[in-house]
């Protein structure tokens, strides 16, 4: 072999050799910046409202709102999983965080352009020099096709804090979107059970009304008779047409309850009209709810699960900020044909090529790159604050809804024994009455108590099933159906001549 070729092979060797150095170090190289590390974060051992169930149970209700045994509120969450806005947009982000992920992973690999040229040039003779001095020149082609590569090798880790933090914006939008659903979910059983309660309440005052009126033909009847004066009569016609005035008030709310409901399933305001205007009893549920302890929610609720994923996001971005400091290495290659003459462009002998590294070092630019790994810092204290709010305010949620449940139950057994009471009274003042042993006085102010009971009752059952939703969404129920895929879910453009 002879001494030039035994120097080719040595350089093409030690290039080789380079370049598999440098891609192992692009494997085993550290990544810059902090590490995450999982936030650990003192919660109590047990909550402070009183619990209804047992302490040690874990929380299992991943479908809670059919424990309220009303199929059509089941029916309306599930179609709202696939029809609600807010899940599609949801489903939009988590695609906007994979595309951007696959951006961020496009950096470990190699750029490649694909180009080609042609040029047609004329040079002057007298510019080389020619003794005549003319200006005529020569005229020549330039055919030339190929390929441009780089390669940024991540050495010191500045793509892979982008890849990571790009998992954790992506697992962050995920459990934004599980958030969403278990805000839906409660919404939709809120305005069921809202419904439900104005078209009871509705049923009431339409059933006081009839013996209302009732009550007002009896002391008509006994004025024409002689037997009592114009003021009972008076009394009697109020108390029916106060009554009758607040009836339109309720199957006002009842209709924008439908309404709601229909915009949470992702339709217009009267799509459910005529589903959801029988009237129907007000859904309970048991009250015993296994809570479990606090400790238990930090990884139930999607709220929290969100904001540590945004911790790990923030701090790998400072790895990605540190990697400005250090050199970048990439390698550049073209290879490609050029010749003068298009008929022989693609000859084996007009090829070209050229490789090697590049190595390049921001030395300095005012501060600007140090200045941005304090703004990433500074992101990731702040999203560290973030989440320790966020637990807190969950404990908050959970502690209240366990509270207010408990006493809400409470009064509403209490209620329950005041309209038995009441409805003995109205019975026994109207027979008094009758007889003419009592005033009507008696029978409107016993009318009025048993209303105003019954009402108070109606309202309050609706309380308690709402106190209980409250609970099921502090504890995070129902993060854990099993949502369809963000690409099952197209968005498509609202159109109004569809």
């Amino acid at each position: 072999m002879s001494c030039k070729n035994h120097q080719s092979v040595s350089i093409i060797s030690v290039q080789v050799y380079g370049l598999l150095l440098l891609c192992l170090a692009t494997v085993t190289g550290c990544a810059v910046g902090p590490d995450y590390r999982p936030v650990q974060i003192s919660v109590p051992e047990s909550y402070a409202g009183p619990v209804a169930g047992s302490v040690s149970s874990t929380p299992d209700e991943i479908r809670w709102w059919t424990a309220f045994d009303d199929p059509m509120l089941s029916s309306l969450v599930e179609r709202a999983i696939y029809s609600n806005l807010d899940m599609k947009l949801a489903a939009s982000r988590i695609r906007q965080a994979r595309a951007a992920r696959n951006i961020a992973l496009a950096g470990f690999g190699p750029s490649v352009n694909a180009g080609g040229s042609f040029q047609r040039s004329q040079s002057s003779l007298g510019s080389f020099g020619s003794s005549t001095g003319g200006t005529d020149g020569v005229t020549s082609s330039q055919f030339q096709a190929g390929f441009d590569a780089a390669w940024e090798l991540d050495i010191f880790g500045g793509v892979r804090r982008s890849v990571e933090a790009a998992d954790a914006d992506l697992l962050a939008t995920v459990e934004e979107r599980r958030g969403i659903f278990v805000t839906l979910a409660a919404e939709v059983a809120v305005n069921t059970i809202d419904l439900r309660a104005f078209q009871q309440r509705t049923l009431i005052a339409r059933q006081n009304l009839r013996a209302q009126k009732h009550n007002a033909e009896l002391t008509l009847k006994r004025f024409i008779g002689g037997f009592i004066g114009g003021l009972d009569v008076a009394n009697a016609d109020a108390q029916a047409a106060t009554t009758a005035a607040e009836i339109p008030l309720l199957e006002a709310s009842a209709a924008q309850a439908i309404y709601r409901l229909s915009l949470l399933i992702g339709r217009e305001p009267g799509a459910l009209i005529s589903e959801l205007s029988e009237t129907s009893a007000i859904p309970v549920a048991s009250p015993l709810v296994p809570v479990g302890v606090p400790s238990q929610l930090l990884r139930r609720r999607p709220d929290i699960r969100k904001a540590e994923a945004e911790i790990h996001a923030a701090t790998a971005r400072i790895g990605v900020a540190t990697a400005d400091l250090f050199p970048k290495v990439t390698l550049y290659g073209s290879a490609g044909f050029q010749n003068r003459e298009f008929s022989s462009w693609m000859d084996w002998s007009n090829r070209f090529w050229s490789f090697g590294p590049s190595v390049s070092w921001q030395v300095f630019n005012t501060g600007r790159t140090l200045s941005n790994i304090e703004l990433m810092e500074a992101f990731q204290e702040q999203s560290m604050i973030s989440y320790q709010q966020t637990v807190l305010s969950a404990l908050q949620e959970v502690d209240n809804a366990l509270i207010a449940s408990e006493k809400e139950q409470d009064r509403r057994n209490s209620l329950e024994d005041a309209v038995a009471a009441s409805r003995k009274s109205v019975q026994i003042a109207t027979r008094l009455y009758t007889l003419g042993q009592t005033d009507f006085l008696n029978v409107l102010l016993a009318q009025r108590s048993q209303y105003a009971s019954e009402e108070a009752l109606a309202q309050s059952t609706r309380t308690v099933s709402t106190n209980l939703i409250a609970l099921y969404k502090a504890l995070g129920g129902g993060w854990e159906v099993v949502l369809p895929e963000p690409d099952e879910m197209p968005a498509r453009p609202f159109l109004i001549d569809e």
